[in-house]
């Protein structure tokens, strides 16, 4: 059962959470920032609410065992009576997610808080206990005769769910029995939720200690160093990471290796052949979709990264980056702290640019606290966009550090919570979006942001700066994804033949970094180690291919609007509507375009080669 979504940003994992540069600003000086006010959700972690909805939603799981169990076959005959099965699941669907949407939000905000921590645990162990009684129902749903099914699809109550069960049809072949599938819910919580939850505690916890500094630095803020103008500072960050993760790299592996292990377990009991297969049922996109995608973008490794970053050497008077310079402001581009009011202001007028609509949902989220904003202690790093349930509205997170990079996180985040509010009308089980199409709302906002800025560059030094951290922004999306990918593809296969050791994943990294990057960077001694603090490894494995799906649908939809292609906008909001009900190639056949198309994604890289070529040129001119 589908409780809550939270779509989160990695658009430069590895690196800085801010590419763009310069020093940590004191939150004071950027001006006030928003802070979340989760009483739409829940007034607070000991209101009264959370549990009587607790309670409400074990005993409505128990009332539907009860009516529905063994039943649900016969009641397809009567598509009404069906229909109200349906939406009792949705119903209580919904309640599960509220619930679980506020402690994951309110654990984000502190995950170092052992109280937090134990509310958390407390609501997931709780709702864990509260769906095994509705195993079930899918289960049920899907040993109904097809043609029965097809015939109760007719009913006008029951017409409008097709898509989910047409989606509901794709999981059979990998559905357990009952007791299996229970027993596999309930050991969750001791098995890869802990786990998740151990590596969490583990990073928002970590106190680094960077030459330079009087005192420790968290993750977040020791990332952060790696785009400072200061090679000093961003070679002590570099080097300080790799100290810390090498003193925690056994406890690492340990989490690395158990998950990987409790993923082939669950894919060899479910009939997944392929390491990935399970990812690309849950996206909705078939294995030769993305196998093209990946096939695409190494080929264009050396046309795009290794090209740019032999260039970004020459700009920063070396032969060679060190690892710690690829996030390194041009050395010419002007210094520049964005204070929160003008970051607004530049995502609401490029979003306005678009479509008023589009800006009026965005205001939204700065106007009644649906942003929480500000770097703090403990906080979760990163930044992500949680559409919690249809019956509330999204939240969106970020640590705001005053950087051009984080106007553009803000933007992307934005985008998530856009297409979130816009989907809501499609209910609990339609809104949620295959994480391939969940990145293209967050791109796009990100590319529009972008475009607008761009028109108002005033110099060819300013346009200069602007495309080159466009093309890392890409770079990072596209590149580095798959080859995050590629590395937990390789992890995850020699896996099924045994635990890895630390010393085996650090060679695979480097492998995939060597190949990504390419001859311009020198990746230094402890590089190899910067596996460990990934978030999506642990959280979502193989998600991270998404953004690059993402990115390449988003260089493509975004030609045709600066084509002016017909009834752009409105066809760009109906697929933001449509959340999860229709399938990708059914909202992109409006656009004229198809993902199973190698040129598709040639075309989506062709933008990003493009931007290069341009600052190719710029150099050559005297």
């Amino acid at each position: 059962m589908r409780c809550a979504n939270i779509s989160v940003s990695g658009l430069d994992l590895d690196g800085a959470a801010a590419a763009d540069a310069a020093t940590t600003t004191a939150a004071s000086d950027l001006g006030a920032m928003p802070e979340w006010d989760l009483s739409d959700l829940y007034t607070s972690s000991d209101a009264p609410e959370i549990e009587h909805d607790k309670a409400a939603a074990a005993k409505e799981a128990a009332r539907m065992k009860a009516a529905y169990q063994g039943k649900l076959a016969g009641l397809a005959k009567d598509g009404a009576q069906l229909a109200v099965a349906i939406k009792d699941y949705e119903k209580l669907s919904d309640l599960m997610g509220k619930l679980a949407s506020y402690a994951g939000l309110y654990y984000a905000q502190k995950q170092a808080d052992p109280a937090r921590a134990k509310f958390y645990g407390d609501v997931s162990e709780s709702l864990t206990k509260t769906s095994t009684d509705l195993i079930f129902f899918e289960l049920e749903l899907n040993q109904i005769d097809d043609a029965v099914l097809s015939a109760a699809l007719t009913h006008k109550d029951l017409k409008r769910y097709a898509p989910w069960f047409h989606d509901l049809r794709k999981e059979k072949p990998h559905q357990l029995d009952e007791k299996l599938e229970t027993l596999f819910t309930e050991k969750s919580q001791t098995g890869r939720a802990s786990w998740t939850r151990l590596f969490n505690e583990t990073m928002s916890s970590l106190k680094i200690q960077v030459k330079g500094e009087k005192e420790p630095l968290g993750l977040e803020q020791t990332l952060n160093r790696l785009s400072d103008k200061d090679e000093k500072k961003r070679k002590a960050a570099s080097e300080a990471l790799a100290k810390t993760f090498k003193a925690n790299i056994s406890l690492f592996t340990l989490i690395t290796n158990t998950l990987a292990k409790d993923k082939e377990i669950s894919d060899r009991w479910r009939h997944f052949t392929d390491v990935a297969d399970s990812r690309h049922l849950a996206n909705r996109v078939e294995a030769p979709v993305v196998d093209a995608l990946v096939a695409s973008v190494r080929a264009a490794y050396p046309r795009t990264s290794h090209r740019y970053y032999k260039m970004k050497a020459k700009w920063l008077g070396k032969k060679k980056l060190n690892s710690w310079d690829r996030n390194a402001p041009l050395p010419e581009k002007p210094e520049r702290v964005i204070k929160w009011p003008e970051a607004e202001k530049i995502v609401l007028d490029a979003y306005k640019g678009f479509a008023p609509e589009m800006a009026g949902i965005a205001k939204e989220f700065f106007d009644k606290n649906w942003i929480d904003a500000p770097v703090k202690p403990g906080k979760a790093p990163g930044a992500f966009s949680a559409s919690t349930v249809p019956s509330v509205h999204p939240y969106v997170m970020m640590n705001y550090l005053g950087k051009p990079r984080d106007v553009m996180t803000l933007a992307h985040e934005l985008g998530h919570g856009v297409h979130q509010m816009l989907a809501r009308d499609q209910g609990p089980l339609l809104a949620p979006t295959p994480l391939t199409l969940a990145e293209t709302a967050s791109v796009f906002g990100e590319m529009l942001t972008f475009r607008a800025l761009l028109s108002e560059a005033k110099d060819k030094r300013e346009r200069k700066a602007m495309l080159a951290s466009k093309v890392e922004d890409m770079i990072n999306t596209v590149v580095r994804q798959i080859a995050f990918y590629c590395f937990e593809r390789k992890v995850h296969e020699e896996r099924r033949k045994g635990e890895l050791t630390s010393e085996r994943l650090n060679e695979i990294w480097m492998e995939v970094q060597r190949e990504s990057l390419g001859p311009a960077i020198d990746l230094k001694p402890g590089y190899e180690v910067f596996w460990a603090y990934i978030p999506h490894f642990i959280h979502s494995p193989f998600y991270v291919y998404a953004y690059a799906f993402g990115d390449c649908l988003v260089n493509s939809l975004y030609g045709l609007y600066a084509e002016a292609h017909p009834g752009f906008v409105g066809k760009y909001f109906e697929m933001l509507k449509a959340g999860g009900s229709k399938h990708h190639s059914e909202l992109l056949a409006p656009f004229g375009l198809d993902a199973r198309d190698p040129e598709f994604w040639n075309k989506g890289l062709k933008v990003l080669e493009g931007m290069i070529d341009e600052l190719e040129a710029m150099d050559k001119v005297v």
